[in-house]
């Protein structure tokens, strides 16, 4: 019975000396893979993603001077909810 219960632990600390061997040669070959380049889709994304967000401040301060504008022609009355 110990025997038993030695050559399982025995092969159990193999399997995961093997395991931790795996893990640390995929790292190493992960961290000697070049950088790759941001793709032409990704960059486009970016891009759309800058113009979409200085388009919405844009808009945004364009609102808030309409509403100011369009209290000051409606009357005092209606600017201070009288």
């Amino acid at each position: 019975m110990w025997t038993y219960q030695a050559y399982v632990a025995l092969n159990l600390a193999q399997d995961r000396v093997r395991e931790a061997d795996n893990d640390r040669l995929a790292a190493l070959a992960r961290a000697n893979r070049p950088v790759r380049q941001r793709s032409i889709r990704r960059s486009a994304a970016v891009a759309f993603a800058s113009i979409s967000s200085a388009t919405a401040s844009v808009v945004r301060r364009l609102d808030e001077c309409v509403a100011a504008d369009l209290a000051e022609r409606l009357g005092p009355d209606l600017a201070t909810g009288r």
